[in-house]
């Protein structure tokens, strides 16, 4: 479309943010924003940011929600530390997210909505607008509101409806000065309101009187423009690493045979895997929404004892539910995989808020000597891949295994080129066949100390199962001393050796340095960028980034032997920082830790690194 001649500034990654009260439709805008930006052929990352309250006060700062999109011609790995652009919808959300503005930032805000009362509520003792205290930012006053009411006049929309539409009308503006072609979100709206295709035609009207009027107003002196990024070729979507999570438990049923089987209780921010698994029954995938925790989590065993790829997820607060039934599946010696998308605790502590505070509790949090598999996504769309890998181990070792992610990778999205089903690694579990003469229960894989996986039904398979002790190759329960501690040993050796089974820990940067950033989880794209930049300015530093974290990888020690100073970073109180000290106890090892409910900015990383490098 033609911009009246109006100046392109070319931009390489730009941040956009939406923010208003809950009921303005931030995460819908911020989503069709991140399709738009998909659809360019741009890389992204995305993080909706919303209140806890189901019905948060109106026109307060608690009831702000936000969706900030990260996006760029060049490979995205954060979802941006500070904005370039920022669509306030009220005073509350204007004040709460000015913090994130970059100095010159554009300001778009509905000038309607900055009524006494609501500037009241959100704090202020004189307008914004028009005190000059956004004097360093670019600010455009729109009267959006009335502007989408006028639009609609033609279709008959009550007022109410009208007010709900604002949220497309600023779309609208921001498609113009990005230079994004309205039809494919047209076609969106099609598609979504279907059964009511007059909300479809409101839509497109008020995201195109929102297009025009930014065409209109000389305050936007340029438009601009971000490359596609040079991506390799194949199929791409952009995807949350819940979603992204869900297909990789299909892909990983389906690569074994093994029907998949989810036993789960809705929790934030987890219940997204649910609602996807449950729209794919076509897959063989059989969803059970459990009345609680410990149900999902039992029903969950029940489906591997009968041989199903089993699965439960759920965040920190089920997951302490769930501690017993997982020592259950341990000492059945059955596959189940564990899926813990993480916040911040303690309790109820922030539901829609993402920390990295469960790794204790994945780890140790069970009576008695139980050892799991823990393992950890590290982006959206990684989800996937470590979801398969989470399945592969545990129905390969024949024990439960912990995927860890977080409400920032689970809700955030990212661009993901869809995987072929032949190119991901094999899975094999150790099925035995009927009536096989050297059946004996617990008789093990020598290389693997796998039990063999027994399904109920099959002629000459009968052995006991159950939460007590079972003797060692029989399976019949025991309570001999002697016995329980071989089956103890076993049970820890069996998750020890998986460290035969996954990638030796890799290094990005110099073998040997001043500095070794060590992370694990949603971290990453964060420390990767921070660490990037400052080997630009010439630094010794390097990154390990952590997926597997029991067993650890068996060049672990090794690493971290080969550096000055090692500096582990967290979104909790240190708790990978000691376990590294656990089992490797080292003089130079530091920590950074942050629990905000926030990512880590790259600046305030930057800094601690600079920190560290020049003490002596």
């Amino acid at each position: 479309m033609t911009k009246m001649n109006r100046p392109v500034e070319e931009r390489e990654s730009i941040v956009v943010k939406f923010v208003g009260d809950s009921g303005d439709g931030m995460q819908f805008s911020g989503t069709l924003f991140s399709e738009s930006a998909a659809f360019a052929g741009n890389d992204l990352a995305t993080f909706p940011d919303f209140p806890s309250e189901i019905r948060a006060p109106q026109n307060t700062i608690a009831g702000v929600s936000g969706f900030q999109v990260h996006m760029g011609s060049a490979k995205i790995y954060t979802t941006g530390d500070l904005c370039d652009v920022i669509v306030a919808m009220n005073p509350a959300s204007l004040k709460s997210n000015l913090k994130w503005a970059k100095v010159g930032a554009t300001l778009i805000v509905d000038s309607d909505a900055f009524e006494e009362k609501s500037l009241v509520k959100a704090g202020y003792t004189s307008n914004p607008l028009d005190d000059k205290s956004l004097g360093k930012y670019n600010l455009l006053k729109a009267p959006i509101s009335l502007l989408t009411k006028e639009s609609l006049v033609e279709l008959g929309v009550d007022a109410k409806t009208a007010g709900r539409s604002k949220n497309m009308f600023a779309l609208g503006m921001l498609f113009f000065i990005f230079n994004r072609p309205l039809k494919p979100s047209f076609k969106f709206f099609d598609y979504k309101f279907k059964k009511d295709p007059k909300v479809a035609k409101i839509n497109k009207v008020v995201l195109e009187a929102g297009y025009n009027y930014a065409e209109t107003i000389e305050a936007i002196e340029s438009v601009i423009h971000v490359s596609p990024a040079k991506l390799e070729p194949g199929l791409y979507r952009n995807i949350t690493g819940n979603v992204a999570t869900a297909w990789g438990l299909l892909a990983a049923a389906e690569k074994s045979q093994r029907g998949l089987f989810l036993g789960s209780y809705p929790i934030t921010p987890a219940t997204e895997i649910l609602m996807e698994l449950s729209k794919h029954k076509s897959l063989g995938a059989k969803v059970f929404q459990a009345e609680d925790e410990i149900a999902g989590i039992c029903s969950a065993i029940g489906a591997s004892y009968a041989g199903k790829m089993a699965c439960t997820t759920t965040s920190g607060p089920g997951l302490s539910l769930k501690s017993e039934a997982i020592g259950l599946a341990v000492i059945t010696e059955l596959p189940l995989v564990i899926v813990d998308v993480q916040r911040g605790g303690p309790s109820t502590g922030l539901p829609t808020k993402s920390e990295q505070s469960d790794l204790y509790q994945a780890l140790f949090g069970r009576n008695g000597e139980c050892p799991v598999i823990v393992i950890a996504a590290s982006s959206s769309d990684n989800c996937f891949h470590y979801a398969y890998m989470a399945a592969k181990l545990s129905m390969e070792h024949m024990t439960p295994c912990i995927l860890l992610t977080d409400g920032y990778l689970g809700f955030g999205s990212a661009l993901f080129r869809d995987p072929k089903m032949a190119n991901m690694p094999p899975i094999n579990p150790p099925v035995v066949k009927a009536n096989d003469a050297s059946y004996k229960p617990y008789k093990r894989n020598p290389e693997t100390l796998a039990r063999p996986w027994a399904i109920p039904g099959t002629d000459g398979l009968r052995h006991r199962i159950g939460g007590l002790e079972k003797e060692n190759i029989t399976g019949a329960v025991s309570t001999d001393p002697m016995n329980h501690q071989v089956m103890t040993n076993l049970r820890a050796e069996k998750v020890a050796r998986v460290a035969n089974y996954i990638p030796e820990q890799e290094v990005d940067g110099p073998s040997k340095g001043d500095l070794l950033v060590v992370s694990w989880g949603g971290t990453y794209g964060a420390m990767h960028s921070a660490v990037l930049q400052m080997r630009k300015e010439g630094k010794k530093i390097s990154h390990a980034h952590f997926h597997y974290i029991s067993p650890l990888p068996k060049n672990t020690e090794k690493i971290l032997k080969s550096y000055k100073k090692i500096l582990v970073c967290e979104l909790n109180g240190g708790q990978f920082v000691n376990y590294l000290r656990m089992n490797f106890p080292m003089p130079n090892m530091h920590q950074f830790n942050k629990v905000q409910g926030l990512p880590f900015m790259i600046n305030e990383l930057t800094e601690k690194f600079n920190q560290l490098l020049e003490e002596k």
